[in-house]
């Protein structure tokens, strides 16, 4: 059966051609952004093996810099990776990628850590997150254009669909192995050598990827173009002129950057959340995600057939708009569900700190050599890293900053001039005393798992992945549509990777930085509520509707 044969089909049925082609893309595809997301799924733990040269909280946000540096580059991976697809064809493109991400993720695996070759060990892991970067971002676009194109007229939406589900179902696959290896080595060996399994798991699935794809034919559309002469030498430049630059930069911000913060905001954001600010213990947080998505995942399928019906557009826009209105009380909604106890102490014994505000810097050194001493950084960085709410108040020019928790007051410190040995003195004492008041004033060090309620959890979390399914659906068939198929492959990929690496990627690196200079737990909504919002205004204003379009100009 080859790719010209599954094209056709009587109304559009589902026939044997397609389904090979949609399995094939599919699988592929999952396998890739299994590769790709394991890392978000093990960013504490990262943190810990090759940033632990710095302190906890820079070293997490680092770890998340490291994260999103693969995001980074996605785009150019899309101009690269998107021209010679357009050229030389879609299939043999994303066999190129699917090797560049699967080799990257398995040396992860056996890379050493900071402790045993120092500095090296960041730089190198850095290194391979660039190239998973610059695979995905000629991996996706390739994908998507090859299923749409082999897609009969009014099913494009719910073919491309299937590939929509590849990033959650890689995202649930990574989750799943990373449970199961917890599970059967136990938190202390996992988290000390058992994380490396994962990685390592890969080389296997990149060989079973690499097989299936090489089994396939290439896009007709594309054979069709070639034959009749009409592709684009050039078609990174033809991308960039006048009418087609224009119309990418619409989708950019009227699309793929509000559906990017949705999707992240809805699977990743939501899992740093449930770990670093209600501290629920990973295994829980995995299972209650894992489970979302699970029972969130078809809708994928449902509102890319839907899309067909009604149309791309007012889908994803529907999907940022809910977003941007509900993830306040979500959120807290997933506090009160899932740590109550933050809440009940936080109502009760609200923690301020009176500081100078002349004193007070933003904490992010993310090669860990800045040296914070001012009393009213100590205060605010113990309590971030203790991962409780907290609020600065002015107080007098000068005066030493001290945190105030229901009736109690803990001085801080200014360590400024003072010796190591008296650093760590003071540094102990005020530790234990902090400690101690937080305790008694009921702020956990952990969630309660006996308090936490899953049924109303996991009901909010799938509430979030619904979001995801609304506007990641729709979108590969959107984008497709509204590209010539000289070059569609650049012209798609180039601001779907904008929006996902950029907007998406750098979302929880930035929201957490927000939280921990603000001290406000939900102060780093405000990143993808902004950015939903502006999709929604641009999208409803200037693109247009693509479901009835003809594909094969």
């Amino acid at each position: 059966m080859n790719a010209t044969t599954a094209n056709h089909s009587p109304q559009g049925e589902l026939t044997k051609g397609h389904k090979r082609v949609i399995f094939a893309s599919s699988l592929g595809t999952v396998f890739e952004w299994y590769d790709f997301y394991l890392y978000g799924s093990l960013a504490a733990i990262i943190a810990k093996q090759f940033f632990s040269g710095v302190n906890e909280t820079t070293g997490f946000i680092f770890a998340l810099l490291a994260f999103a540096a693969g995001f980074a580059v996605r785009p150019f991976g899309a101009a690269f990776f998107g021209s010679l697809g357009d050229r030389i064809g879609r299939k043999y493109t994303f066999l190129v990628t699917i090797v560049i991400m699967g080799l990257s993720t398995f040396i992860v695996g056996i890379l050493p850590t900071y402790a045993s070759i120092g500095l090296a060990a960041p730089v190198i892991l850095i290194i391979l997150r660039l190239a998973q970067g610059l695979a995905l971002g000629g991996e996706y676009g390739g994908a998507a254009t090859y299923v749409a194109e082999h897609a009969p007229h009014g099913k494009r939406g719910l073919y491309t669909s299937f590939i929509q589900t590849t990033a959650t179902l890689g995202l649930f696959l990574s989750l799943l192995v990373i449970l199961g290896c917890r599970l059967a080595l136990g938190n202390e060996a996992f988290e000390a050598w058992g994380w490396r399994i994962p990685f390592l798991v890969s080389i296997v699935l990149l060989g079973i990827s690499v097989w299936i794809r090489l089994q396939l034919s290439e896009s007709p559309l594309f054979q069709q173009m070639k034959a009749e002469g009409k592709g684009s030498k050039k078609p990174f430049r033809d991308s960039m002129k006048g009418g087609n630059l224009r119309l990418m930069l619409l989708v950019l911000l009227g699309a793929t950057a509000g559906q990017a913060v949705v999707w992240y905001g809805g699977q990743f954001y939501s899992l740093f959340f449930l770990t670093q600010a209600l501290k629920v213990d990973g295994t829980t947080a995995n299972l209650l995600i894992a489970a979302a998505l699970a029972l969130a995942t078809p809708f994928f399928i449902v509102f890319g057939w839907l899309s067909d019906k009604i149309g791309r557009k007012k889908i994803i826009l529907t999907g940022c708009l809910l977003a941007a209105v509900t993830y306040f009380p979500i959120f807290k909604g997933l506090t009160h569900f899932a740590n109550p106890a933050i809440e009940e102490a936080r109502q009760n014994s609200p923690a301020v700190v009176h500081a100078d505000p002349a004193t007070c810097s933003f904490q992010f050194d993310p090669i860990g050599k800045k040296v914070f001493t001012n009393s009213c950084d100590i205060a605010a960085a113990a309590l971030a890293k203790a991962g409780i709410p907290y609020e600065i108040v002015p107080a007098a020019p000068g005066s030493i900053a001290r945190i105030s928790i229901g009736g109690t007051d803990v001085e801080a410190y200014d360590a400024a001039g003072l010796s190591k040995e008296e650093v760590k003195s003071r540094a102990d004492a005020f530790t234990k005393l902090l400690k101690t008041t937080l305790t008694s004033a009921g702020y956990p060090e952990k969630a309660d798992l006996e308090r936490i309620n899953i049924p109303a959890t996991l009901f909010l979390l799938w509430v979030l992945v619904i979001y995801v399914t609304m506007v990641y659906g729709p979108i590969a068939a959107y984008l497709v549509e509204l590209f010539p198929t000289r070059i569609r492959y650049t012209s798609m990929s180039l601001p779907y990777h904008i929006g996902n690496g950029w907007f998406g990627g750098f979302l929880p690196t930035i929201s957490f930085a927000l939280v921990a200079a603000t001290g406000n737990m939900y102060f780093g909504l405000w990143y993808p509520i902004g950015v939903a919002i502006m999709t929604v205004v641009v999208g409803g204003l200037f693109l247009r509707e693509t479901k009835d379009d003809d594909i094969s100009k």
